[in-house]
């Protein structure tokens, strides 16, 4: 047994890549990677108890060559006996029509293509053949681009098809992607290729430096690699140790959500705001983008300001202070509860009235506040006849105000900065926040 398999399978059985009865969606470019994933995969199917099913996606970008690959896989597929799907996406025009990038649009659409593939055959696992020097390229464009701990621990063996920020709507339940290669480096696979015969087709497109993670890979490494020659090996050790850590804060996570969270629906979440705010800062972040990703599902266009401006409203803002987020989403501070929702279908807590933005009153009538079933109750009444209730004022949803002082009707709003009234029998001003 090889190295390389040696790796593979404890990979495998470390992670559980391949559940017994499963059918595995493999995803096949035509390239070294790819063919000796298949290849390692076609032998361990029938010791692990999977089926195979090979998926091949021309993105509609490299003309005849990207033809000739489909032909060889498919070729490929029927010398092997492997049932497979070739398909062919205009990804220019995607990349047009949703604003994003070649590289990003082609990504996007490829896991699009297997995931749907892996549900219409009823399939739980697609595997792809990223590799130990993908995973440091993946690192370094991370690091470059600014990353969290989730970013920097790169890719990892066994993760959701779904969360892989695929677009809005885009739902594949629980179909999991395994990298079954990610502890073996480049060189190994393709000595892989050459000791059983494998012939892979060679992808030009990877030599273009217009490319961001082509540039990346010809010129910024091998740059580093002038400075410590185990670079790559550092920076994998490094994702790996990130990992663990990660791994760790969300346990610390997923203990805090279940305590702070008073409410959770499709188009809201709601923290208690005094028990949010006794969390460190780190778990603050987390929590923030933890509500980002549960109302869509994705944190694209979230990046560290958005955050940042985010979590400084929710520690320092007085009631009604908002932050808005990228994807349709704001934050809002409550009397008690810190809320991230849906800009357009605001939660509130029915247990307490709530105004978002100055209501005017009439001095008597009633007013219904917006987005809630409370009314606000206004009347003027002679001082005598609430002598004794005005004195005491038990009832926390009663105010009472001298109508004299009043040159125009009333509004009702969340409380601004500076904010004061004078206390009855006190003679001075006292700060409305103080209070």
């Amino acid at each position: 047994m090889s190295d390389l398999e040696r790796t593979v399978r404890e990979t495998i059985d470390r992670w559980r890549l391949l559940p017994a009865g499963d059918t595995v969606v493999v995803g096949v470019s035509g390239g070294a990677d790819s063919l000796c994933l298949l290849h390692l995969l076609q032998r361990l199917a029938p010791e692990y108890g999977v089926r195979l099913y090979v998926g091949h996606l021309d993105h509609g970008i490299r003309g005849e060559e990207a033809r000739e690959d489909a032909a060889f896989v498919e070729a490929l597929c029927k010398g092997w006996g492997l049932p497979y799907t070739v398909r062919r996406i205009d990804v220019p025009a995607l990349a047009r029509e949703r604003h994003l990038s070649l590289e990003e649009a082609a990504r996007q659409a490829r896991y699009r293509f297997l995931g749907e593939l892996a549900r219409s055959l009823g399939a739980h696992t697609v595997a792809v053949a990223h590799h130990a020097d993908d995973q440091v390229e993946t690192v370094l464009m991370h690091l470059l681009r600014g990353s969290g701990l989730a970013g920097l621990r790169g890719m990892r063996p066994l993760s959701r098809l779904e969360d892989l920020r695929l677009g809005e709507g885009v739902a594949f339940g629980e179909i999991r992607l395994v990298r079954p290669l990610l502890g073996v480096s480049r060189p190994e696979i393709l000595t892989y290729c050459q000791e059983h015969g494998l012939q892979p087709h060679f992808d030009l497109s990877n030599l273009d430096r217009t490319f961001y993670r082509n540039r990346l890979r010809h010129e910024l490494l091998p740059l580093l690699e002038t400075y410590n020659p185990n670079i790559r090996q550092v920076l994998w050790r490094t994702a790996e140790v990130i990992a663990a850590d990660y791994a760790l804060l969300r346990e610390v996570l997923e203990g805090a959500w279940r305590r702070l969270v008073r409410h959770e629906s499709p188009n809201a979440i709601a923290f208690d705001l005094a028990a949010f705010r006794a969390q460190p800062l780190a778990l603050q972040r987390s929590l923030l983008r933890e509500a980002v990703h549960r109302l869509r599902r994705s944190l694209r266009n979230i990046n560290w300001v958005h955050i940042e401006n985010a979590v400084e409203i929710a520690r320092e803002g007085h009631t009604g202070a908002q932050a808005t987020l990228p994807q349709g989403l704001m934050l809002i501070v409550g009397y008690d509860v810190l809320t991230v929702s849906a800009a357009d279908r605001r939660w509130v807590d029915p247990n307490r009235p709530h105004v978002w933005a100055p209501l005017p009153l009439p001095f008597e009538g009633e007013t219904p506040l917006p987005e809630s079933d409370w009314v606000a109750y206004t009347a003027i009444f002679p001082r005598e006849a609430l002598a004794e209730a005005w004195a005491r004022n038990t009832d926390p949803l009663a105010g009472y105000f001298d109508a004299e002082a009043f040159h125009s009707p009333p509004v009702l709003r969340p409380r601004r900065e500076g904010d004061w009234f004078i206390p009855l029998g006190l003679g001075h001003r006292q700060k409305v926040g103080d209070l």
